[in-house]
């Protein structure tokens, strides 16, 4: 497959108190046969992150038809495990309900934070926003202790199925500490409750790869669809793409994933954090630039 890039979409302009910088992990949400709702993180002066958004034109998704003046998700309370920040990674609608799944995170003193997997729910029609818990829906576990985080989650075969971000490990080289990362999977009856399968889904395949990330998943014609970010020590940032036929077990197929960094601007050093959705018969990418997502994010379509 091939994708049309169709230049940079929105990055904040520093006239909102809690969004100086940043337009992170863009977030799609279908609203009406009129409006691409895209959710997204900005950081404030002390790096701390909150989610707003921008209703885009859904016949011309540069348009941007409004921006939120104020976040719909804020910080945590001291202590727990998003007082440093929320990102959004994903919006199911079921039931009259949204689901919105983020990522929660904390600053640390070894490591530079930890990222577990929040919820927050909403009444179809609303943005007020509010979370179901003070804590995780994916926390810590045996297995995996370090983070599990940047949750999609789709309704499927009558239960929710989320594939996610999880750390293995955290490694130091050349002065530098980093996180070694996998893509898994869960299952839940109710969207909130869930149940982790043993298999990895996608892991690093070359030696200088060390993180699969942010993962998005659609499915069509029995056929699963992944787009996800690999980070590696010879490419800051690039988009995967991987098929499978249960959800389980992917092969990745990172030559066909169609899209690569421009030669200049604001998407020229990196790509990262795809999210892709059907609209009107027709795939639409929305992905952040440099700087993971400094540069604000764009959007490009699939071409036939």
């Amino acid at each position: 497959m091939k994708w049309r890039k169709h230049g940079l979409i929105y990055a904040p302009t520093g006239e909102l108190w809690w969004a100086q910088s940043h337009a992170h992990l863009p977030t799609v949400d279908i609203i009406d046969e009129s409006v691409i709702r895209v959710y997204f993180a900005s950081l404030d002066n002390n790096k701390y992150g909150r989610i707003g958004y921008v209703d885009l034109d859904i016949r011309d998704p540069n348009r941007i038809l409004y921006v939120s003046k104020e976040p719909i998700l804020s910080v945590g309370e001291l202590g727990t495990f998003d007082d440093c920040g929320t990102v959004p990674s994903c919006v199911v609608t079921l039931n009259n309900m949204k689901y919105m799944y983020y990522v929660g995170f904390q600053r640390t003193e070894r490591v530079p934070y930890m990222l577990f997997t929040g919820l927050s729910t909403s009444p179809v029609n609303s943005l007020e926003f509010k979370r179901f818990s003070r804590t995780p829906i994916l926390d810590r576990s045996k297995e995996e202790p370090f983070s599990r985080s940047a949750a999609y989650v789709i309704f499927d075969d009558n239960m929710f199925k989320m594939w996610y971000w999880s750390c293995v490990e955290w490694t130091q080289a050349d002065n530098l500490t980093h996180y070694n990362n996998v893509i898994r999977y869960a299952t839940s009856r109710d969207g909130i409750y869930w149940q982790t399968h043993p298999h990895i889904c996608i892991e690093p395949r070359f030696p200088d790869e060390y993180s699969i990330g942010r993962p998005c998943v659609i499915k069509e014609q029995r056929v699963y669809k992944m787009w996800y970010s690999i980070r590696s020590f010879s490419k800051l940032y690039a988009i995967g793409y991987a098929e499978s036929s249960d959800g389980i077990h992917w092969e990745r197929k990172d030559n066909e994933a169609g899209i690569e960094t421009s030669q200049t601007g604001w998407d020229s050093e990196m790509i990262c954090y795809p999210v892709v959705v059907d609209i009107n018969g027709k795939k639409h990418m929305f992905f952040n630039g440099n700087r993971h997502g400094a540069t604000g994010f764009g959007f490009a379509t699939q071409e036939a």
